[in-house]
């Protein structure tokens, strides 16, 4: 049976110690990511939304509701190119980081044309 050195006595535990609070880390901004790019989405679905109700002839105000129930805290900016109508969303990211609010930009045909 080998003998074991006192020297390395407790070197798994310090070990683990260490690299306990990276894993935390990786995991919660793994899971922030996740929550993010799900906003992003739900943030495009509710611009798309919007474009449809400003195509159809819609009052600014229930543009806005439509992106702001898809998204809480979502602003939305209505404009015309054209023949198009878009809504553009913003809304911030729901992390507690620095980074850039989401955006999201959706077209569509204008009612009669």
């Amino acid at each position: 049976m080998p003998r074991r050195r006192w020297g390395e006595r407790g070197s798994v535990t310090a070990e683990f110690a260490v690299a306990l609070p990276a894993v935390v880390v990786v995991f919660v901004l793994f899971a922030g990511a996740l929550s993010a790019s799900g906003r992003q989405v739900r943030l495009e679905q509710g611009a798309a939304q919007g474009a449809r109700l400003a195509a159809r002839g819609e009052v600014d105000a229930r543009v806005q509701d439509a992106v702001s129930r898809a998204v809480t805290g979502a602003t939305a900016a209505i404009g015309s190119d054209g023949d198009l109508v878009c809504v553009t969303a913003t809304a911030p990211t729901g992390l507690p980081l620095p980074l850039g609010a989401l955006r999201a930009t959706a077209c569509a045909v204008g009612e009669g044309r």
